[in-house]
């Protein structure tokens, strides 16, 4: 499984159109993911001071393209395309 950090609204909103796409997806054409060792370190570098955070639990084979990428002497997984609800397996509360 892989995970992405976003607020409530913004998965609220998702779940009403279908898909999901954080506003950096128009400025980098990915989406940051992270997997399960890298979340918490991505949940303390990027929202420590965020509120009403919600985890998403991401099943890659619903996924079409995925791409590990370096990035701060490791290696991320970055989707590039939007991210379908029914890719989404769980949603946890953070």
């Amino acid at each position: 499984m892989l995970f992405h950090i976003t607020t409530r609204t913004a998965w609220q909103h998702a779940v009403g159109v279908g898909e999901y796409a954080p506003p950096s997806f128009a400025s980098e054409g990915f989406i940051h993911l992270s997997t399960e060792v890298q979340w918490p370190k991505t949940h303390a570098r990027f929202f420590s001071d965020t509120s009403d955070l919600v985890l998403l639990v991401i099943d890659p084979e619903r996924c079409i393209e995925i791409r590990w990428e370096a990035a701060d002497g490791d290696s991320f997984p970055h989707l590039y395309e939007v991210l379908l609800v029914s890719a989404v397996v769980e949603v946890r509360e953070l």
